[in-house]
This record gives structure tokens, C-alpha cells and sequence, in this order.
């Protein structure tokens, strides 16, 4: 069953290559959506997928690539959009 959440990560996840790390792990897991910068220097998600798929996609979004520093992430449900693939926005 396909599942939607929005994510705000916040810590040390700009300049470090987050984006392109989350899109990447996207992929791995099938997820769709998007990945965006946000002014206040956090970042935000829109993701979907199976179930199972999400929830490890989401557990990798809480650590983030090594030299990044996940200090909150902020976990909503969401409806799904139907997003084809993952991209960086």
C-alpha cells in the first residue's frame, strides 16, 4: 500500500550534499517525490511509496549522509500525489 509524508529536516543539512544524497536513496528505495532547500536552513521532503519502503527511507532521512548533522526532523502524514521519480528542487 503507497503511503505520503512530509519531512522538515532541520541541523547541519545544507551545503552538505543532503539533497543529492536523499535523492539518491530515493531511488534505492522507489520513492517519489521531491527535496528542497528552505530558507530558515532546514530542508524539506515530499516523498511516497510502499509502505515499508518509506519507513526506511524516512529512518535514513533521521541520520542523513555522515557529515551532515540531523538535529530534528518534523514527520507529517500527507495524501499521495501520484510524484513520478525523486527530484531535487
Amino acid at each position: 500500500m503507497k503511503k505520503a509524508a512530509i519531512l522538515k529536516v532541520s541541523g547541519r543539512v545544507q551545503n552538505v550534499g543532503f539533497r543529492y544524497h536523499t535523492r539518491k536513496t530515493a531511488e534505492e528505495y522507489a520513492i517519489s517525490g521531491f527535496v528542497r532547500n528552505m530558507p530558515d536552513g532546514s530542508v524539506y521532503i515530499e516523498c511516497e511509496g510502499e509502505e515499508e519502503n518509506l519507513d526506511r527511507f524516512i529512518l535514513w532521512c533521521q541520520q542523513g549522509p555522515s557529515w551532515a548533522r540531523v538535529d530534528h526532523i518534523n514527520i507529517q502524514n500527507a495524501p499521495v500525489q501520484g510524484y513520478e521519480g525523486f527530484q531535487v528542487k
